[in-house]
């Protein structure tokens, strides 16, 4: 389960690194983006620590603000982690120079709308699972001899999650 506690700062730091890949971006034709291989890999690390935020994020506050693309969001971070090979460079710069900001549009009106105190003391009014992909990870973890409180910082997951794993 990922903690509600955490929401908040998950998107603060939606926040930084988006601010970001407009300050990496500012200035660069999509040529000249191309060419920079500083900016390039640049503005891909900080959209992946994006999508990454997004991926932690609790299922209760994705579930409730639907009108942001998650899957998507999570999706370009997948594809840079795993997959960088077969990054299409024009869906890069345009993620940076357009979903980024509507993103984190978004994610300042989340924040100032947001009571985070009730927010992190609610309960889940549904159940959430770790995903295969997760529990595979944290199992490889388990078996390498992680501490469990260390696996947890890592992960998002709640040690309770962890320990049934």
């Amino acid at each position: 389960m990922r903690e509600r506690a955490r929401d908040k700062g998950r998107l603060e730091d939606i926040i930084e690194y988006s601010e970001n890949v407009t300050k990496f971006i500012s200035g660069h034709t999509f040529e000249t983006f191309v060419a920079d291989k500083r900016t390039y890999y640049s503005v891909m690390k900080n959209v992946e620590v994006v999508g990454e935020a997004a991926y932690m994020l609790s299922k209760a506050f994705k579930k409730i603000h639907p009108e942001t693309p998650w899957k998507t969001v999570q999706g370009m971070r997948h594809v840079l982690v795993h997959d960088y090979a077969n990054v299409v460079t024009e869906t890069l710069y345009d993620t940076a120079v357009n979903g980024i900001p509507e993103l984190r549009e978004q994610v300042e009106k989340y924040l100032a709308e947001t009571d985070w105190e009730a927010w992190a003391s609610a309960p889940d009014d549904f159940e959430e699972s770790v995903d295969e992909s997760m529990a595979k990870i944290v199992r490889g973890m388990k078996a390498k001899g992680y501490a469990v409180d260390d696996i947890a910082e890592i992960t998002g997951l709640a040690e309770e999650e962890i320990l049934e794993l």
